[in-house]
């Protein structure tokens, strides 16, 4: 309980710790921050990582001279990319090991082949639009893995929306991070940044879902 505490304190106020942080370790920040974005885009059960908060706030202490914004960016993305085609790779790998039994409970042929088709069609937008929903962006590139989209195409578009996401957010923290009234509100804002897209997300989820119980006429 005390961990999941922490942790939510960290995500909440993640600028008075990354203040602190660089405060105390100076450059070792750029170490830390890589692994929190490497560990949220990498590995599936680690989704409730800081993401898009992180990322504003990064750009908000590059606006005041606290970090370097071309340095930050850079090495962010690596990490965005990098973890993404970690959690592809998972995917690609354990999934058809887990699947192979056509017999067994685990495996679904016609689902995984809806799937397939599915990412070798709108896996390139999902992927990219994934980027910007917490929790999603996590499963994403796992579930793309699992469905064997091709390697190609999937790094075609973990770059494009690693690019998007990690230079858009932290450009917008850099230009907007430090107005006083968005530093007074920066706590809602986190919020609103955690809460809103899952809300998106769910809400898509469950009028899809109200859609498929719709019977056919």
């Amino acid at each position: 309980m005390d961990i999941l505490l922490t942790l939510l304190d960290f995500i909440v106020h993640v600028d008075k710790h990354l203040e602190l942080f660089v405060q105390n370790y100076g450059t070792w920040v750029y170490a830390l921050l890589f692994l929190i974005i490497f560990v949220e885009t990498g590995v599936v059960v680690m989704p409730f990582l800081p993401g898009d908060s992180l990322l504003f706030v990064v750009g908000a202490m590059c606006g005041v001279g606290l970090m370097s914004y071309p340095a930050s960016v850079a090495l962010l993305l690596a990490a965005a990319i990098l973890g993404n085609q970690s959690n592809y790779t998972i995917g690609h790998y354990f999934g058809p090991k887990v699947f192979q039994w056509e017999d067994s409970r685990w495996f679904n042929k016609k689902a995984f082949d809806q799937a397939h088709a599915f990412y070798e069609k709108y896996g390139g937008i999902t992927i990219v639009v994934a980027r910007f929903m917490p929790f999603l962006r996590t499963f994403a590139p796992f579930v793309a893995g699992v469905a064997q989209m091709t390697r190609r195409r999937f790094t075609l578009f973990d770059v494009l929306g690693g690019t998007l996401w990690v230079g858009g957010i932290v450009t917008v923290g850099y230009f907007f991070g430090n107005i006083a009234w968005v530093k007074a509100h920066l706590d809602k804002i986190i919020w609103a940044m955690i809460l809103v897209p899952g809300l998106v997300v769910l809400f898509g989820a469950w009028k899809a879902r109200r859609k498929a119980d719709v019977p056919m006429i």
